[in-house]
């Protein structure tokens, strides 16, 4: 394998709610995973829940941690919604210190219509979220990775990674999300955000919907990503969306290497 890809292999994402149902399968394969929070059953879920996760997970993979999105804004101009945003990170860094991941992924929440184009607006309230936020993760040693979504560019992602002016705070380049609303190319997107990668998501789609499908099973150019992130220490997660095509990524992904 080529010295760039993490020595610990792939992470596989699941939601928290399916972990159950295929953990015998991964600890047959022995996969490291990213626990995925979504916001639907959040405030179920209680400490409890996680230390008997932690004990399930007996075969010791590495862990990352999605944390949740829906309707979420750390830089939202609101401060009631910047608050409830940053009350359902804490309680991510909460089930953090009990998993131990490497790198837990938020969303920015950024969308250039809705700021109308004011990238200072959402920075100053990014600020005031995500400072506290990855205080507290850098003294637990967890890095936080900022996703890409609807971003036709990724300047305002790196100019908050900038801000931040934190090693342990950074981007997480997902590679079917770019291939959907990039306007620009892949190495002029790489070439800006690659001081702050701390995770890529890698899947795959025709430029049509979020599919997820497998790696190589679209039209996203992994070859050239692969290429222009050598040497840079990230984790790589398939966001692959059924157990086929997970597996079936990890196989493509030894391919490039």
């Amino acid at each position: 394998m080529s010295d760039f890809l993490p020595h610990e292999g792939p992470h596989v994402h699941i939601p928290f709610g399916a972990y159950k149902k295929y953990l015998s399968f991964f600890r047959e394969e022995q996969l490291n995973l990213e626990i995925y929070f979504g916001s639907r059953n959040f405030d179920r879920i209680k400490k409890s829940d996680i230390i008997s996760l932690k004990k399930k997970l007996d075969y010791n993979p590495r862990l990352s941690i999605h944390g949740p999105f829906m309707d979420l804004s750390p830089g939202a101009v609101d401060l009631k919604v910047r608050e409830i945003t940053l009350r359902r990170f804490t309680k991510t860094l909460d089930f953090a210190e009990i998993l131990k991941p490497k790198v837990i992924v938020f969303h920015s929440g950024y969308d250039r219509w809705k700021y109308d184009d004011r990238v200072d607006i959402w920075l100053d309230g990014c600020l005031q979220t995500w400072r506290p936020v990855n205080e507290r993760a850098s003294d637990m040693g967890v890095r936080i990775a900022i996703e890409n979504i609807f971003e036709e560019s990724p300047g305002h992602l790196s100019l908050l990674a900038k801000e931040m002016a934190s090693d342990n705070f950074g981007i997480c380049f997902d590679t079917g999300h770019f291939n959907l609303f990039s306007k620009i190319s892949l190495k002029e997107w790489l070439g800006i955000i690659k001081p702050y990668i701390k995770e890529l998501h890698l899947h795959d789609n025709l430029r049509l919907t979020d599919e997820h499908r497998a790696i190589g099973d679209g039209e996203f150019d992994f070859a050239t990503l692969f290429e222009e992130v050598r040497g840079i220490d990230c984790v790589y997660t398939l966001e692959a969306h059924n157990i086929k095509d997970a597996m079936t990524s990890i196989e493509r992904l030894k391919e490039f290497f």
